[in-house]
C-alpha cells in the first residue's frame, strides 16, 4: 500500500543537490505569512522586505516546502535564495475577514463527492460533498462541517455526523482545514487563518446552485463544533446559523484546570492532531490522505509539501502554560462570541469527560445576536444530541438554514434506535414528541419556537427511561445563563468533617483537618472506563470505578441533611485555607451528593496548582475564578504557614433531593474525571498537608443556589445518571 508514498518520499529527498534559483520558487503571499514550495531540502531561504531587509530565515522542508509566520501584511516581500538570487515580490494580506476580491468565491464544486476548494491565499482544501438526493431534486439547505479530522475523507467523515445530517434531508459538505488530510497548508492549532479559510469555504458552497437560499449554516460536534465559533466569528455574510456542540469557553480550561496539564485527554488529543498533520505516510499522517496518494491524486500529493511546515504544537503547549494574552486570548471564544451575529443553537454537558464541564460560560457572552438558546444537561461528550437536545436542534436547523416549518422525515424518526445504538451504545431509543412540528405553518413554528427561553437545563439525564437511557426526568428553563436570581451560599467547614452554614465564631478554638498527600495512593489515571475508543463510556451503564479516597489521603467535609431540594448550576469554588510540608502541592475538589440510601453520586470537580493560586482579585469571591494566571504571579506557599487558596469547581447542574447531604472533598488529583488525568502533578512525593477551620482561617465550599425550581420525580436511581457515577458512601 505505502510503496508508491515512499517512492514519492525518496524521490523528493534525492533531488539534485543543486540549490533552485530564487525564479524557480513558488512564492506566494497569504494573511500574515508567505509560503514558498519548489525549494531544496537542506537549504535555508530568507524573507526579505521591500527595503531588503532580512525579517526571518528558515530551513527548507523534507518536501520543498517553507512557511514564514507572523508576517506584518504589506507590499514587496521577496524570498532570497542560497544563491542570492531574489524571488518576485509578493503581497501580504492582513486578518480582515473581507477578502481582497470576492471572485474567489466563483468556484465550482462537485455536486456530490470528493473535490477541493481554493481559499483567498491560493491554498486547496480537501471538501466531500454530500447531497440528501439527486442534484435535480435540489436545491437543498446546506450546512458546513469543518475540522482537522478526516471530514473529506470520501469513505465517510470521521467523527463527523453528515450521515444523520442527509438523512434529515440536507446537503453536507465536509472540509477538512489547512494542514490536515488532503488539504494544502500547514496546521495550527486554531489559527486565525483557519477562520478566514471557514469565511471562504461559507461564502464559496453558498453560491453553489444546489444550495437552498444562497446561505449555508454550520453543523458539528466536539472540534467540528468548536470550529463553527471561530468561523462565525468572522461574520461571513452568507452564514446562516451555527449549532456548536460539546464545546468550551477556552482552550486552557481544558489544557491546563487550576493551571495542571491535563495529560490525559488534552495532551493525547494534542499529540494526535501533530501525528494527523505530518505529511501523509507510513505511520504518520491521516491514512485516508495515503491512499488518495497511492490511488494517483497528485493535488493531494502536492498539497503535503507544507505540511512538514506544522507548528510545533506540544512545544507551544509547554511554552504557554502561563496566561498571555497574545497566544491565549484568540484561542478562548469566550473573548470573541461576542462578535457572532447569526442565530446560536448550542448545547453541552456538565460531565463532559473530552471538552470540560466549562462551556456555559459562553452563554452571555454572545451579545451580538438576540435569537441564541442553549441546552445544558448531564451526561458525557456523546450526549450533545440526546433526544431531547436532538429535537430543539433539528428544529433551529429547519427555521433558520431551511427556512421551513420543521417536519421530521419518517425515515428518521424509524433510523433513531439505530442511530443511538450506533453512537451512544444505548438501545431502544427513540425521539420524544416535540410540540414546535405540530404547528401548522413556518411563521407558528418560528414564532412559538422564538417563545421559548433562551436557556433550557435538563436534569436527571439517564434517570428518565430505561436506567442509563439518554432521557432526563424533568426540565427547567431560564431567561438567561448566570441564572436569574444565583445566590452564592456558602457552607463552612468545620471539626469531625462537617459542613456549617455559618462561619465559625470569633473566640471558638478552630482546628485543621490533616491528611497525607500521596499521588501514587490513588494513581490520576486509574478510573476504569477511560477508554471512548473502547465505547465503554459511551454506553448505557459505563463500567466505573469510581473510588472512594484511601484512609488519611482526603479531606472530606459533609452537611447535614438539605431540608430541601437545592438546585445548583453554574460555576462554584473552594475557599481553602491550606498548609502544606511541601512548597507547591496540586490539589482536586470533588463535589458529591450523599444520598439518604447511603449511596454517594459525583457531581463535579475542580483543580489548582497551588502556586498559582492568585486569581483575578477582582473574581476572588465570585463563583467564576478567571485562570488568567501570569508568570510573575505565582508564588510558593510560605513554610509553616496557612493560605487561602480558591479552587474554581467546573459547572453543574444538579438538583440535590431533600434529606440528601453535599459532600466535598479535597485530595491530590485522581481519576474522578474519566479521561483526565494528571501525571505530572507535583509534588513528585508525599507531602503532610493541612486544612484549616477557624475565624481566622473560615474555609469553605460556595455553590451557586437557584432559588425556586424543585424536583418533580424523586431520587433517581443509583448508577441511572449519564456522567455521574455513584458509589456506595463510607
Amino acid at each position: 500500500m505505502w510503496v508508491g508514498v515512499c517512492a514519492g518520499l525518496a524521490l523528493a529527498a534525492a533531488m539534485p543537490a543543486a540549490a533552485a534559483a530564487a525564479n524557480d520558487l513558488a512564492v506566494h503571499g497569504s494573511v500574515n505569512q508567505v509560503y514558498v514550495t519548489g525549494a531544496q531540502p537542506g537549504t535555508r531561504l530568507q524573507l526579505i522586505d521591500r527595503g531588503r531587509d532580512r525579517v526571518s530565515r528558515k530551513p527548507v522542508g523534507s518536501l520543498g516546502g517553507v512557511l514564514f509566520r507572523n508576517v506584518p501584511s504589506g507590499k514587496g516581500y521577496r524570498v532570497r535564495a542560497p544563491g542570492g538570487s531574489l524571488s518576485r515580490r509578493v503581497s501580504v494580506m492582513n486578518a480582515n475577514p473581507r477578502p481582497p476580491s470576492t471572485a474567489i468565491y466563483n468556484q465550482t464544486l462537485p455536486a456530490g463527492g470528493y473535490g477541493y476548494l481554493t481559499t483567498r491565499d491560493g491554498t486547496s482544501l480537501a471538501v466531500d460533498v454530500h447531497l440528501p438526493g439527486p442534484e435535480a431534486n435540489g436545491p437543498y439547505p446546506t450546512l458546513v462541517e469543518y475540522s482537522g479530522y478526516g471530514y473529506a475523507n470520501p469513505a465517510g467523515a470521521e467523527s463527523g455526523i453528515s450521515p444523520i445530517l442527509t438523512l434529515l434531508g440536507y446537503a453536507v459538505v465536509d472540509v477538512n482545514i489547512r494542514g490536515t488530510g488532503c488539504s494544502g497548508g500547514a496546521f495550527d492549532f486554531f489559527e486565525p487563518l483557519q477562520g478566514l479559510d471557514g469565511y471562504d469555504v461559507i461564502e464559496t458552497v453558498a453560491r453553489q446552485p444546489w444550495v437552498l437560499n444562497g446561505r449555508v449554516g454550520m453543523a458539528g460536534v466536539s472540534y467540528g463544533g468548536i470550529s463553527q465559533l471561530f468561523v462565525a466569528a468572522t461574520r461571513p455574510p452568507h452564514l446562516a446559523a451555527i449549532t456548536p456542540l460539546s464545546v468550551f469557553d477556552s482552550t486552557a480550561n481544558t489544557l491546563y484546570p487550576g493551571g495542571m496539564l491535563n495529560t490525559g485527554f488534552a495532551l493525547q488529543w494534542a499529540q494526535d492532531r501533530v501525528h494527523d498533520a505530518q505529511p501523509a505516510g507510513p505511520g504518520a499522517g491521516q491514512a485516508w490522505a495515503a491512499k488518495r496518494i497511492q490511488d494517483g491524486d497528485q493535488l493531494c500529493r502536492a498539497n503535503q509539501t507544507l505540511h512538514t511546515a506544522a507548528a510545533r504544537l506540544i512545544a507551544k503547549i509547554r511554552r504557554n502554560r502561563f496566561f498571555r494574552p497574545a497566544v491565549a486570548n484568540p484561542l478562548s471564544p469566550a473573548t470573541f462570541v461576542n462578535r457572532i451575529d447569526v442565530p446560536v443553537y448550542l448545547a453541552c454537558q456538565w460531565e463532559d469527560e473530552q471538552t470540560g464541564a466549562h462551556c456555559a460560560n459562553l452563554a452571555d457572552r454572545f451579545t451580538g445576536t438576540r435569537r441564541k438558546w442553549f441546552t445544558f444537561t448531564n451526561g458525557l461528550h456523546v450526549d450533545s444530541l440526546d433526544p431531547e437536545t436532538f429535537n430543539r436542534w433539528f428544529d433551529f436547523l429547519e427555521l433558520y438554514v431551511a427556512q421551513r416549518r420543521p417536519v421530521l422525515p419518517p425515515t428518521a424518526a424509524a433510523l433513531a434506535p439505530l442511530v443511538y445504538q450506533t453512537a451512544m451504545g444505548v438501545p431502544g431509543v427513540t425521539l420524544p414528541p416535540d410540540p414546535i412540528r405540530s404547528e401548522p405553518s413556518y411563521d407558528a413554528a418560528k414564532s412559538a419556537f422564538e417563545a421559548q427561553p433562551s436557556v433550557r437545563v435538563l436534569f436527571d439525564s439517564g434517570a428518565g427511561g430505561p436506567p442509563g437511557a439518554p432521557y432526563p426526568t424533568f426540565e427547567r428553563s431560564f431567561s438567561r445563563f448566570p441564572i436569574p436570581g444565583t445566590k452564592p451560599r456558602s457552607w463552612f467547614f468545620g471539626a469531625r468533617g462537617t459542613l456549617r452554614g455559618k462561619p465559625p465564631r470569633k473566640g471558638r478554638k478552630g482546628g485543621a483537618t490533616r491528611f497525607t498527600w500521596d499521588k501514587t495512593a490513588r494513581p490520576a489515571d486509574d478510573f476504569a472506563g477511560t477508554n471512548t475508543t473502547t465505547g465503554d463510556l459511551w454506553t448505557a451503564n459505563p463500567s466505573y470505578d469510581w473510588r472512594q479516597p484511601p484512609p488519611g489521603s482526603a479531606a472530606s467535609y459533609i452537611t447535614p441533611p438539605l431540608p430541601r431540594d437545592t438546585a445548583i448550576i453554574g460555576a462554584g469554588a473552594v475557599h481553602a485555607w491550606i498548609r502544606s510540608s511541601a512548597p507547591d502541592v496540586d490539589l482536586q475538589v470533588t463535589v458529591s451528593e450523599v444520598r439518604p440510601d447511603g449511596q454517594e453520586t459525583y457531581v463535579q470537580s475542580g483543580w489548582l496548582r497551588a502556586s498559582m493560586r492568585r486569581l483575578d482579585p477582582r473574581k476572588s469571591t465570585l463563583l467564576e475564578p478567571v485562570p488568567s494566571l501570569r508568570r510573575e504571579d505565582v508564588a510558593k506557599l510560605p513554610k509553616g504557614r496557612f493560605t487561602k487558596l480558591i479552587v474554581p469547581l467546573y459547572y453543574e447542574g444538579h438538583m440535590y433531593r431533600a434529606g440528601s447531604r453535599i459532600r466535598v472533598t479535597i485530595t491530590a488529583p485522581v481519576g474522578d474525571q474519566p479521561v483526565w488525568a494528571f501525571a505530572g502533578a507535583i509534588p513528585p512525593g508525599r507531602a503532610k498537608v493541612a486544612v484549616a477551620f477557624s475565624h481566622k482561617h473560615p474555609s469553605r465550599l460556595i455553590l451557586p443556589l437557584v432559588a425556586g425550581p424543585s424536583a418533580p420525580t424523586p431520587l433517581p436511581p443509583c448508577k441511572a445518571l449519564r456522567g455521574e457515577p455513584c458509589r456506595p458512601f463510607g
